[in-house]
């Protein structure tokens, strides 16, 4: 008998549905503020309105379809016909914008304006009923302790979504091709972010049979009961319920993720504005720190899920806790003492995507560790609940501080959040898993047939 091993073939072919909603928020964040602002001329106030949408409606629509598609019971699967439904309707609608961007730039006309709204809502709306569904799927297909590195290529094919359409925009929209014109034409671009979308999804569909793996995984864990901390309700129903001590830990856990979202998310969102305020610098240079610290967390990913199979999750995470809180610390000083971006600030960066990648990798394998299979989907809509949540909130508080206290506030604004977390995370005493450190493991069967 083999030790119990991730099929790596198989998470990246899962992953390629994060590939294509995270393309798809690449493009969405840096082009339609764009054209809300160039082409329909709408202030700041309304186009942050709009752009703050997204993560209202996913705090009412990831946990719901999250848990719809627990109770689906379909020949292809309980995710996927989500997963379908969402991505087809999602490359229609999304192609439609670019047309009536066109049009309103030839001809402006009052309801080609509301039509574009209209049409973003239907777009929000078909992206946030499949996002939950398509994350679930990893954690249905994936044994419990082996979830810290499937979510690590998962985050990690999450990342080369959002590469290929730096790397298609910068080709395609070069400054020296955009510069001076009074509009430009996008539809090129999402025609091609909507085909990255179509060829990902085809792919999983035709590679990944979801109700023969799924039966297969859940067969395995099956054999497993101690990796459930569900219990039975005692009715005699069969019914499952969470103790009261791991409800107590999905509640920190979600504090935790709150909490560490306010911290991180308040100095992505201001960070660029931030810099230009306090040490004079373009938007350049700030945008090359952001960058650092993304390439710091997509190497770190894999390696971060393999560690967290040898000392544990909650070590993992709680070594990140400390590393960021540290980097933002260290940010503060660096950025009040110099008025240039320097090295040592791209080292802090990169300390700073490891520090994420820490925490990221963890936490939602650690939130749906706390279920039962029957509900990953909403477990997973709790996570982003916690963390879309953070996200709405924490612009508009770390916005707020900085006018009324002074731009410098930013980054002891995020330690002091990203330090709380690491006090929730003590009270967390479930989710964990350590593959390498529990006996009998060796015996179980090879995942990579």
């Amino acid at each position: 008998m083999n030790e119990l091993k991730l099929n790596n073939k198989r998470t990246i072919l899962v992953g390629l549905a994060f590939l294509s909603i995270c393309a798809f928020w690449q493009m969405y964040d840096n082009i339609v503020p764009l054209i809300l602002t160039n082409t329909f001329h709408l202030n700041e106030t309304f186009s942050g309105a709009i752009m703050a949408a997204d993560n209202i409606l996913a705090l009412f629509l990831l946990p719901v379809f999250g848990s719809i598609s627990d109770r689906t019971n379909t020949k292809i699967g309980k995710r996927m016909p989500f997963i379908l439904f969402g991505t087809g309707c999602a490359i229609i609608l999304v192609n439609i914008l670019p047309i009536l961007d066109n049009s309103f730039a030839a001809e402006p006309a009052t309801f080609k304006l509301v039509s574009f709204v209209i049409v973003l809502g239907l777009l929000l709306l078909a992206m946030g009923t499949y996002r939950s569904p398509a994350v679930a799927l990893m954690p249905d297909l994936t044994p419990k302790p082996l979830r810290s590195k499937g979510n690590a290529i998962i985050n990690l094919m999450g990342a080369v979504g959002g590469l290929l359409y730096l790397m298609v925009a910068a080709v395609m929209y070069p400054n020296a091709k955009v510069q001076g014109l009074e509009h430009v034409n996008y539809q090129p671009l999402f025609v091609i972010v909507a085909s990255i979308m179509f060829v990902s999804i085809g792919i999983l569909f035709l590679t990944i049979k979801e109700p023969k793996l799924a039966a297969e995984n859940k067969a395995l864990e099956e054999k497993h009961p101690e990796w459930d901390l569900a219990k039975d309700d005692g009715t005699g129903t069969g019914n499952e319920v969470l103790p009261k001590e791991v409800k107590r830990s999905l509640i920190f856990l979600l504090a935790s993720i709150a909490l560490w979202f306010f911290g991180y998310n308040g100095v992505t969102t201001w960070f660029t504005t931030y810099v230009s305020k306090v040490m004079g610098q373009s938007l350049g240079g700030a945008s090359t720190c952001l960058m650092v610290a993304t390439a710091g967390a997509i190497v770190s990913y894999i390696p971060i899920g393999a560690i967290a199979s040898k000392i544990g999750r909650k070590k993992t995470i709680l070594f990140g806790v400390i590393l960021l809180a540290v980097c933002f610390g260290a940010g503060f000083v660096l950025t009040t003492l110099y008025n240039t971006i320097n090295i040592v600030m791209f080292i802090v960066f990169a300390l700073v995507g490891l520090a994420w990648a820490a925490i990221n990798v963890n936490s939602l394998p650690m939130v749906v560790e706390m279920c039962k299979g029957s509900d990953v989907g909403k477990f997973t809509g709790y996570y982003y609940t916690a963390s879309m949540a953070a996200q709405v909130v924490t612009p508009v508080v770390a916005g707020t501080l900085m006018r009324h206290v002074g731009y410098k506030v930013l980054f002891p604004y995020a330690a002091f959040f990203v330090a709380m977390s690491f006090i929730t995370m003590l009270f967390v005493k479930h989710g964990d898993a350590k593959v390498e450190g529990k006996r009998g493991l060796a015996a179980f069967e090879d995942m990579d047939d």
